[in-house]
């Protein structure tokens, strides 16, 4: 009878093995998905033409634990019940939102004359789908809360419709477009 290696586990123990490894993978998995990265993708076109319909991205939520959103990020962020209302959703929908961060905490927002302006500066978005054909009068941005809007300005329900999304409504920012495999890349705050 041949020796057995003592390296080697029983063959009760093997499903026991087969059962941890399963399970570290599990944790692991889901781990990663709820405290550094996710992945999502995109369902309308508010954000051309940065973003596409079924653009794929991973977002990276972890960063903003350590620094704060700047402008130009591209956000992933739970809604306020504002903009379910205004978005015209479920009031029990679950569904993220993706955005630009236009506008931070304490600043004077304003969009008129097809531009927005910031601290009555002109704020230069070369990302924009077309120039906005609304007008905003000036907001304060309140404390940790950000206005945040869509590339496509005039196709896109976001914070010119609803108002400001605070921080910890913010899941994080997308760093990578993964698919469609021609349209891979990293995001940059101007990327276009």
């Amino acid at each position: 009878m041949p020796k057995r290696n003592p390296q080697q586990p029983k063959p009760d123990n093997v499903w026991i093995e087969g059962l941890k490894t399963v399970g570290l993978s599990l944790f692991l998995a889901f781990g990663i998905r709820a405290g550094v990265a996710q992945s999502f993708f995109i369902p309308s076109g508010s954000m051309e033409p940065t973003l596409e319909v079924d653009d794929r991205l991973m977002v990276d939520k972890l960063s903003y634990r350590f620094q704060a959103p700047q402008r130009g990020d591209i956000v992933v962020f739970q809604p306020p019940p504002a903009a379910i209302s205004a978005c015209g959703l479920p009031s029990n929908s679950h569904d993220s939102f993706i955005k630009r961060i236009v506008g931070l905490p304490g600043e004077r927002v304003a969009v008129k004359a097809g531009q927005v302006y910031i601290n009555d500066r002109p704020l230069a978005e070369s990302y924009i789908a077309s120039k906005p054909d609304y007008e905003r009068p000036v907001r304060v941005i309140p404390p940790n809360s950000y206005l945040v809007l869509g590339d496509n300005r005039n196709n896109s329900c976001d914070g010119h419709e609803w108002g400001f999304v605070k921080r910890d409504r913010i899941i994080g920012k997308a760093i990578v477009r993964f698919y469609p495999f021609d349209r891979i890349g990293i995001f940059t705050r101007d990327l276009k």
